[in-house]
Order: structure tokens, then C-alpha cells, then sequence
């Protein structure tokens, strides 16, 4: 398949698809069941250690943690379990980019809402219209303190998705939140369950791009609908890029439509990244030839991305807008044009997700499974490596909670002013409305 640099908090794929098992736990289990816990961890140690970035696997002794693993197969209660069990050992080298899939399911939990850190805080930015959580009153701007009793942090909302999805999927989570006008309250929406069809093939017909994008959607969307979208106010084009997952000929009709323009708005927020080539050809728009976007350290030798320049490059002034979901592909676009002085960034410090992964496939006969890996760690031309750190923006920008609540957007605001355009936060914040697949909301 071709090579990805994947998506920030990919280890949310991770959670919801573990909850759909989980939370169709089995009152028996299956002697096969124990004998395939057992095979996948075999299959995993193998792999891990053939083609993990780091043959000390970050100072984690993982081979220790499989062990582990193994002698706990025996004690599971339910399928369920020894899928949790077997994803374990991946889950403490706290990489992102490296998790267990397990078999295919055709279900999901929706609990109706999603949050987002927004500087140092988590923030609910989307909830489901007809969810129970917009009958529990949950409503976008509630800055989200304590999940089920646990602080909200960067560190820790991966560790909050896990207990959730995995640990306790289906469970009715308590939710202190605090609103815009200050007041505390306590808020606890039911999870429901979705419909859904396999989003993973498992067979020779598999299309790692079709697949990446619908793990990437079926575990972050939820039930939004997420689509590149374009704007036009004069001179200014503003394109909204939830991710690099387009086809290349979608990619070069838009480029050469803006080649000539003045002035240019990415928007890469919520951006989960895709693949490679197509970073490759947005970050081309930018230079005249061929230009180096970063080298690759690994294990294995490996080639380095490069800006394919056509001699015709945008001439005219952009800016790039980026917060703490702009993962992968688009991090690196938004360092290399930072560094390249080619666009100006502003928005929030992103998610500090770049590793390249791969996704692997195991045929198991009726279990089949996959997992992704880490193999290598893009390098900047400034020799630095953006995983864990992020990329930090020329201009700090960030929506208050009132902004959320009132749909005001001062990020693409501030972004248009800078270069001359007229658009106040209320009006910039109609642009791009959150959409929402309908079917499964009412299902």
C-alpha cells in the first residue's frame, strides 16, 4: 500500500474500533478465541520488532509487555477482552501511530459529541443534533474539565478515548463542564449504537488509501460529514482541507485554479493528515523546483519528501491555518512552508503527530487483523524532528469559549485581515458549518 504519514490521535482509530467488540462481549468463550489471542500477539512481537522505528522500542521493554500479554490470554472473560489484552503491549510505547486493529465489525458507539483541545484546554466543539447529548444539554463551548472524574489535558485525552472506547465502551460518561458564562454543571449523555458497514477489507482486494481515510473518518467523524470545501471573497480563496486523502487530479485542478491568485487560505484545522504524494504536490504550489521537505530516519533507508515544484509558483501571499487536531502530511506542509518563509501560520500549536506508518494486514482465516507501525521520523531542513512538538504558529490565535458557543470564527478572521480581506469572526464562522450525516443520526 502506499506509505501514509498518519493522522493525529490515530490511536483513536484504536478505541472505537476496540469498542465495537468490546462492547459485544461474549457471555462464553470460544477454545479458537484464547488460540487467537495467542497467534496475533506471536504475529505482533514479530513484526513490531522487524519494523519498528526504534529497535529499543523507546526505552519500552516491549517484548517483556507481549510476554505479559500472552500468560493473560487465558484469563479473558469475553472476545472482547482478548482483543483489549492483545492490544496492550502496543498502547505502552504511548506512539500513536502504532496500534492493533482488530477484526472487522459492522457497529460502532456514537456518544453524540466531540471535544478538542484549544491551547491548554478541552473545549466540546461538535454536538450531534437529535444526540442525547444535545438533550442532556451539552452544548459547543462548554469548556470540558473532568471526564468520568479524570482531568482533561493534552496528555490525557488519548488516555480519556481509551478507558471510553475500550475499557469501558457504552458506558454513560460524567462530564463536568464548565459554560461560557462560568457555571459548573454536570452533564451525563448515554453512548448509543450505530449501524455501520466494515470499514477494513481484509482480503486481496484492500485499498490502503480507501481504507486509511475510512478509519481516519469512521473514528474521528463520528457522524460528521467532513469534505474539501473552497470560498471565494474577491481576490481570496480560502480552501478548507480536512485532509490529504484526495485524488491527485481533484489536487492539480485546484491548484492550477489558484495558481495566479493574490492571496490564499489553507485551512488544515482538524486536518488528519493522508498521503505522502499529495503533500508533495501542495507544497509544490509554493516553489519553482523540486525543494526538499524533509529526510527520513529509520531503520531502513528511505527517500525524502520533496515539494515538486512545476517553475510556476503561487506568487501571492497565503497563510496557512493550523490547531491541535492538524496532524501528519498537513504539519509538515505548515513547518515547511514556516520555515520556507513561504506562508504565514496561525491558529493553535498542532498535534506533534508525523511519524510515517504502515498498515499491516494479517490473513487469520476468520479473524483477520491489522496494525499500523511506526517506521520512520521525518527531519526538517532545520534538523529537528516536529513528532511530540508540534509545529508553533507565527500567530497564536484561539476562539474563546464564547466564540464556540456564538459559531464566531476569529482564527479565519484574523487570517483574512492579514492579508487586507474584510471578514469579521461572526461572518467567517458561516463558511464552513459542521455537517452531519443525517441517516445515522436518526437511526
Amino acid at each position: 500500500m502506499r506509505k501514509t504519514i498518519e493522522l493525529q490521535l490515530v490511536v483513536l482509530v484504536f478505541f472505537v474500533l476496540s469498542a465495537v467488540t468490546a462492547a459485544q462481549s461474549l457471555s462464553s468463550i470460544r477454545k479458537i478465541d484464547y488460540q487467537a489471542g495467542h497467534e496475533m500477539i506471536k504475529i505482533l512481537n514479530d513484526q513490531v520488532a522487524k519494523n519498528y522505528i526504534d529497535p529499543g522500542f523507546l526505552g519500552v521493554n516491549l517484548p517483556g509487555k507481549f510476554a505479559e500479554a500472552d500468560a493473560k490470554i487465558e484469563t479473558a472473560k469475553s472476545l472482547g477482552q482478548v482483543y483489549g489484552i492483545v492490544a496492550q503491549p502496543l498502547l505502552s510505547l504511548n506512539d500513536p501511530h502504532t496500534f492493533f486493529v482488530m477484526p472487522p465489525r459492522t457497529g460502532r458507539i456514537d456518544y453524540g459529541w466531540q471535544a478538542q483541545m484549544i491551547g491548554d484546554r478541552a473545549y466540546i466543539i461538535a454536538v450531534a443534533p437529535f444526540s442525547e447529548a444535545e438533550k442532556k444539554g451539552l452544548k459547543v463551548g462548554d469548556e470540558l474539565i473532568k471526564w468520568s472524574g479524570f482531568p482533561v489535558t493534552r496528555d490525557t485525552l488519548w488516555k480519556l478515548h481509551y478507558i471510553n472506547y475500550l475499557i469501558r465502551p457504552g458506558d454513560t460518561p460524567t462530564l463536568e463542564v464548565k459554560g461560557p458564562d462560568g457555571k459548573t454543571r454536570t452533564v451525563s449523555p448515554p453512548a448509543k449504537a450505530l449501524k455501520n458497514h466494515p470499514i477494513l477489507k481484509f482480503d486481496a482486494t484492500s485499498d490502503g488509501k480507501k481504507d486509511t481515510k475510512n478509519m481516519v473518518n469512521w473514528a474521528l467523524d463520528e457522524v460528521r460529514l467532513r469534505k474539501h470545501r473552497f470560498e471565494e471573497i474577491g481576490d481570496l480563496v480560502i480552501w478548507k482541507a480536512p485532509d490529504f486523502d484526495m485524488e491527485q487530479s481533484t489536487v492539480n485542478g485546484f491548484l492550477g485554479s489558484v495558481r495566479k491568485k493574490p492571496m490564499l487560505i489553507i485551512d488544515l484545522r482538524e486536518n488528519v493528515g493522508g498521503h505522502e504524494e499529495i503533500l508533495e504536490t501542495v507544497a509544490g504550489l509554493f516553489v519553482d523546483q523540486d525543494t526538499k521537505i524533509c529526510d527520513f530516519q529509520g531503520r531502513k533507508q528511505a527517500e525524502p519528501l520533496m515539494a515538486r515544484g512545476r517553475g510556476d509558483s503561487f506568487k501571492g501571499k497565503a497563510v496557512i491555518l493550523v490547531d491541535s487536531k492538524t496532524s501528519g502530511a498537513a504539519e509538515l506542509l505548515a513547518r515547511f512552508l514556516q520555515l520556507n518563509k513561504k506562508a504565514t501560520i496561525i491558529g493553535d500549536v498542532t498535534a506533534g503527530n508525523v511519524f510515517r506508518a504502515r498498515l499491516h494486514r494479517f490473513d487469520m482465516g476468520e479473524s483477520p487483523f491489522a496494525a499500523s507501525i511506526s517506521e520512520a521520523a521525518p527531519v526538517m531542513s532545520d534538523g529537528i524532528c516536529i513528532e511530540r512538538v508540534g509545529v508553533t504558529p507565527d500567530q497564536v490565535v484561539l476562539p474563546t469559549p464564547q466564540d464556540l458557543a456564538g459559531g464566531q470564527d476569529p482564527v479565519l478572521s484574523r487570517a483574512a485581515q492579514s492579508l487586507g480581506v474584510d471578514l469579521d469572526p461572526a461572518k467567517a464562522g458561516t463558511l464552513f458549518p459542521v455537517e452531519w450525516v443525517r441517516d445515522l443520526l436518526k437511526e
